[in-house]
């Protein structure tokens, strides 16, 4: 079988640190054709590093190459006309988040992966931690928690520095800073920590609970003259009636040993939830004789994105897999997000903007 044509567009410091670390464990199986970055600094370090035939500076050469997979790691407000364009060119593609900045354009691209017939795959890396997926099927399996009543949802992540421009995340390659317009100019971001952070917990959330969005009131603040928010904290009504809260916040360097907070709490109908991704916690109640705990390993709820890399490999070669972050769960989170946004804005309570 020949191997799979790979493409990159937006070759920065996440997807350099992360993304091509994992695609460069199945080289066996794929061909690094083509990567793209905006700026030819380092550009061509990329290109003999990773070993990719071409390099160009143009993300239109990429489409051109009639790729298999295809990595779309540039700023979020490029990804709705990148994606649709890998798609509709046959290709699988594997999106960082935050999806799309405009939930039509993330509605859009849901229709057009599923009028390709092509997969298109979010970088929600946690969807596919094994904690997280025991965690999904303790929400599923026999009832969950019944009717979901409430959600509790928290996060924050040293990213004080990347939103300040001051400094890069502690996790991505050092010597690939990011370029402001990926996280901290809002015309290209969409925002600061919620486009930034918070989608990761909207994606953990909303497949956990299959909720949807339909009210929003949010606030936000940029401290210390920051262009973006670094902290937000949002009320949330959902479509079947449930209310909640969202909040994130730009943790310091070196608490908890760089550690993101993440955590997940629910009342329903039959019982409650609790996932806590730094302390390592997964429990769910139902009744005393059903009160369940589930030992974890210390570094059960360490972020990693091999997931999707895996996810979007077995695509491109045909074989079954699951895609714990389709586009449908994004345009979930983006509905979310932009009423955020809005109503941080406006003062007042957002309504969710649907298909």
């Amino acid at each position: 079988m020949a191997k799979l044509r790979l493409g990159v567009i937006g070759a920065g410091s996440w997807t350099v640190s992360s993304h091509l670390p994992n695609l460069v464990k199945h080289r066996d199986d794929i061909e690094f054709a083509i990567v793209n970055r905006r700026n030819p600094d380092l550009l061509e370090k990329i290109r003999d590093t990773f070993g990719f035939a071409r390099a160009t500076t143009d993300w239109q050469d990429v489409i051109a190459e009639e790729l298999d997979i295809v990595v779309v790691g540039s700023p979020p407000g490029h990804h709705w006309e990148q994606s649709k364009a890998a798609l509709e060119a046959g290709a699988h593609v594997m999106c960082e988040k935050p999806f799309t900045i405009d939930p039509a354009h993330a509605w859009d691209l849901d229709e057009t992966a599923r009028r390709t017939g092509r997969s298109l795959i979010l970088a929600y890396g946690w969807n596919y931690r094994p904690m997280v997926i025991q965690a999904h099927r303790m929400m599923h399996e026999d009832g969950g928690v019944g009717d979901i009543e409430h959600v509790a949802l928290h996060m924050d992540s040293v990213t004080r520095e990347l939103l300040l421009e001051t400094g890069a995340y502690p996790q991505a390659a050092p010597e690939y800073i990011p370029q402001p317009d990926t996280w901290s100019r809002p015309e290209t971001s969409g925002g600061g920590y919620g486009q930034a952070q918070l989608t990761h917990l909207l994606g953990v959330s909303l497949w956990l609970t299959d909720l949807r969005g339909q009210d929003v009131f949010a606030l936000m603040s940029a401290p210390l003259g920051a262009q973006v928010e670094l902290h937000d904290a949002a009320a949330i009504r959902y479509t079947n009636g449930a209310i909640g809260t969202l909040s994130g916040a730009s943790s310091h360097l070196g608490g908890a040993g760089n550690r993101h907070a993440v955590e997940v709490r629910v009342v329903g109908s039959k019982g409650m939830f609790h996932l806590d991704l730094r302390e390592n916690t997964l429990w769910r109640y139902r009744s005393p004789e059903d009160d369940v705990r589930v030992p974890l390993e210390a570094d059960a709820g360490l972020y990693d994105c091999k997931g999707p890399i895996e996810a979007l490999v077995a695509a491109g070669l045909g074989r079954p897999f699951d895609n714990n972050s389709p586009a449908e769960l994004g345009a979930r989170t983006v509905e979310i997000l932009e009423a955020a946004y809005r109503s941080a804005a406006s003062g007042a309570l957002e309504r969710v903007k649907g298909r």
